[in-house]
């Protein structure tokens, strides 16, 4: 039976979703039924950050699958900590729905001061020195200059996972979901919002759920290179590999080989795509090469995997006057964003190899051993 929150939670998705049209749960058929239906029996309720990709089912199902199969199952790592990571990469990312949203599951899972740490981003502050060192280093993963990774090699699918698909969510929530999920009040308000949603999302978040109950809404998929961080957890491996391969494929039918040839390129060989901003002139010459109706897209497509939070109004519009509708808007940037999170993934799992062999990352707190 369905709970009252979960109806309740069904409304919160088209107040929050921007630039598209929100599918709501009544009008959900298809892939986009599957997904709802899953999402409500394992998270609790219809999650904006997930939803807001509904436009396009099967971004949509990729985005799910991997939340679910690497943050709800329960494995090596408790969900605190992942929450509380998710939280710290989100506030490298500048994705202050993330922060909000996670910080407060991770104050409803353990409640007290390393929460509200989090929250503030006041890492030096955190007195568990594991936590501190997990923190610091989601707060940084997405930058040049990382710490070495605090966890080991058999933590690494759960914890490079959960840094990846946050990596993926933080973009596409910087575009298209509001500043934050609480209500726009301050002082002592906002800290009883925040308690009362803390609790709430505590209780959704301390069940924990099976592996493997999602891959069905993706076709089996050949693990493609940049994924070798999952290996460790098959159901997590066959998550990132069919999600992945379904947004590839998606894009392949409607994003341009050419704006997709420039980003991959620029993931690539350009800076780590890290939360510092992007140059303006150093985005018009990186697409000048293109034909003019390109060059929107590529533009929205760049900005999400470099500085998602510099997407403004002006440069969805640019995509809507070149003819690009809700489903083709979602799969450009969803595929953008899940590109930028798998080279992040990458260089977190060289950072791990190159860990592992290096006396310098004997003495960090859960380092590799």
């Amino acid at each position: 039976m369905t709970s009252l929150f979960t109806r309740l939670s069904r409304r919160v998705v088209p107040g929050h979703v921007r630039h598209v049209h929100p599918v709501p749960h009544r009008d959900a058929q298809g892939l986009v039924a599957k997904v709802y239906d899953q999402m409500e029996r394992d998270f609790g309720m219809i999650a904006p950050p997930v939803a807001l990709h509904a436009p396009a089912p099967t971004v949509l199902s990729a985005s799910w699958v991997l939340l679910r199969e690497i943050l709800l199952v329960d494995g090596r790592v408790d969900r605190a900590t992942k929450e509380a990571v998710a939280a710290a990469v989100s506030l490298g990312n500048r994705c202050p729905y993330c922060v909000d949203v996670h910080s407060t599951t991770f104050l409803g899972l353990v409640g007290g001061d390393e929460a509200r740490a989090v929250a503030a981003d006041r890492i030096d502050t955190i007195a568990d020195p594991r936590l501190r060192e997990l923190v610091r280093w989601g707060r940084l993963s997405g930058g040049a200059e990382r710490p070495a990774p605090p966890f080991t090699p058999a933590e690494a699918p759960e914890l490079i996972g959960t840094a990846v698909a946050f990596h993926h969510f933080n973009r596409m929530v910087n575009i298209f979901l509001q500043e934050s999920p609480l209500p726009p009040v301050r002082g002592r308000v906002r800290g009883a919002v925040r308690r009362g949603a803390a609790g709430i999302m505590g209780r959704l978040a301390g069940g924990g759920t099976g592996p493997g109950g999602s891959l069905d809404l993706l076709p089996p998929a050949v693990s493609p290179p940049g994924l070798e961080w999952a290996a460790g957890q098959p159901h997590i491996a066959e998550a990132a590999r069919r999600a992945l391969a379904a947004v590839e494929d998606s894009a392949a039918r409607s994003v341009p080989e050419q704006v997709r040839q420039l980003v991959t390129d620029r993931l690539a060989t350009g800076p780590p795509p890290g939360p510092g901003p992007v140059n303006r002139p150093w985005l018009a010459e990186v697409t000048a090469g293109l034909p003019d109706e390109h060059r929107p897209a590529a533009r929205l497509a760049l900005l999400t995997a470099f500085a998602s939070y510099q997407v403004t109004d002006a440069v969805v519009a640019e995509c809507r006057a070149r003819g690009q509708d809700d489903t083709e808007l979602i799969t450009l940037t969803g595929w953008a964003a899940l590109s930028a999170a798998r080279q992040v993934g990458t260089r977190l799992y060289s950072d791990l190899t190159t860990c592992g062999v290096a006396a310098r990352c004997a003495d960090r707190p859960g380092g590799a051993e």
